[in-house]
């Protein structure tokens, strides 16, 4: 994705700790084009994947997945950070949030993920792989199958990928990045 490479060079902007900030187009202030150019990109590379759910976490992925739900017509469902006073009958797991240094809970009603479901999970961010290992042990929870995740923007120098990876589950990551050595950042060439 030359696009989204081209605007993390240009409005990405690196902390210490390994943050990469890309609130200006992606995870604050969004762009809905480069959304939409995300989606279709993340339906090409999951076309076999026979999946009937997309699933995310709030809120940064909600966007990318929506847009694909709209592409795909299917159904999208986000993982929610605090339990509504409706919400009856959950799955339920504990992430921990790298860039906000807390663990929170999350949840899903049973209603909306259940073993009929072959999930695409969606997010914006891997690094070291928490969101991605709750919404695992929520899919385990519900009885449905988990058939890919795909990441916006991939950290190669945190582990969350190569875990995954080795789990046998099928990754996307449309952006990966090698390094944020002395805040430069250094995105892995195709």
């Amino acid at each position: 994705m030359k696009a989204l490479k081209e605007r993390i060079l240009k409005d990405g902007k690196c902390y210490p700790g390994g943050i990469l900030k890309v609130d200006k187009f992606i995870n604050h202030q969004m762009d809905p084009n480069l959304m939409k150019d995300i989606a279709v990109e993340f339906t090409r590379r999951f076309a076999s994947s026979n999946v009937n759910k997309i699933l995310t976490i709030e809120a940064s992925g909600i966007a990318p997945a929506i847009m694909m739900g709209f592409l795909l017509n299917l159904p999208v469902v986000f993982a929610k950070k605090k339990k509504p006073n409706t919400m009856e009958n959950m799955l339920s797991t504990t992430v921990s949030s790298f860039t906000k240094q807390r663990q929170y809970n999350v949840i899903i009603s049973r209603e909306y993920l259940n073993e009929n479901d072959k999930v695409l999970f969606i997010d914006d961010f891997l690094a070291y792989g928490n969101a991605a290992k709750g919404i695992m042990e929520l899919v385990e929870q519900s009885g449905a199958k988990l058939v890919g995740m795909g990441f916006i923007i991939e950290k190669a120098f945190q582990d969350g990928g190569k875990f995954l990876r080795d789990k046998g589950i099928h990754v996307e990551s449309l952006a990966i990045i090698e390094s944020l050595d002395n805040c430069q950042i250094k995105l892995k060439e195709d």
